[in-house]
């Protein structure tokens, strides 16, 4: 018992200490160097570190892949790209974002849609999430805390982190990256800092059936405070972000 419990917290931190550099596979550069990505997604590149969250996430050629709340689609093109023809890509658009887009304005992800034929995008209430088909991995990136704020009522991240398990094979992954609120402060600054207690989710997501599997370091910033908003000048796109990884027991029923 103690042994496989020790197992188990080796597995978790053998992805916190990360593996050697290693040259990234064809599909990977394929993905990062596609023509149709507009050069302000390109930019971002060297803070949101693309190449390595493909890593983590397991994401390659053929694989179901769910963008859960796309935003304007930054993952979803690399994530298109990088499964390939025989790969597919849903991009989650909870029904709950209707309100931020009007005068006929659709979702950025719409658009990214029309360009990929392996993208579609689902729509509606989060609460109500379900994929067509078995998935492989489960992404949702700096918006897990959203979940808890007020423009997403009803949200409810129970009913969501067992939709996910659901909608996952056995053995399926769901990565969840956030940024990171002070430890201990649970979800108190996740509507006025846009930042959560990545214990909160850990324990969240556990409840639902899930196994953390690894964690990585490499969007940690020290430096961050992680008393200021997300978007203030002096750490917009350097905040402090955990990234944990999760897995469906293979043995789980679908």
């Amino acid at each position: 018992m103690i042994r496989n419990c020790l197992m188990a917290a080796a597995a978790t931190v053998l992805l916190a200490a990360g593996a050697p550099a290693a040259p990234a596979p064809v599909y990977v550069t394929e993905a990062l160097s596609d023509s149709a990505r507009p050069a302000d997604d390109t930019k971002r590149d060297v803070d949101r570190k693309p190449a390595e969250m493909l890593r983590i996430a397991g994401i390659k050629p053929g694989a179901r892949v769910m963008d859960l709340i796309p935003g304007g689609g930054y993952f979803t093109r690399i994530f298109a790209k990088a499964v390939g023809a025989n790969g597919y890509v849903y991009a989650f658009q909870p029904a709950e974002l209707d309100h931020f887009f009007k005068d006929g304005k659709s979702p950025p992800v719409m658009a990214v849609a029309a360009q990929y034929p392996n993208v579609s995008v689902i729509h509606m209430s989060v609460n109500k999430l379900v994929a067509p088909e078995p998935l492989d991995v489960v992404w949702t990136s700096q918006n897990y805390h959203d979940l808890k704020d007020p423009f997403f009522e009803p949200a409810d991240t129970a009913r969501v982190n067992k939709a996910v398990y659901d909608a996952l094979k056995p053995g399926g992954i769901y990565i969840v990256l956030d940024h990171s609120a002070e430890k201990g402060s649970g979800v108190r600054d996740t509507d006025t800092l846009h930042r959560i207690d990545e214990a909160v989710v850990k324990k969240e997501v556990e409840a639902a059936g899930f196994k953390l599997v690894g964690e990585s370091n490499v969007l940690r910033n020290p430096k961050d405070p992680r008393t200021i908003k997300v978007f203030d000048p002096s750490i917009r796109g350097h905040t402090d972000q955990f990234i944990l990884k999760f897995r469906k027991p293979a043995a789980a029923k679908h």
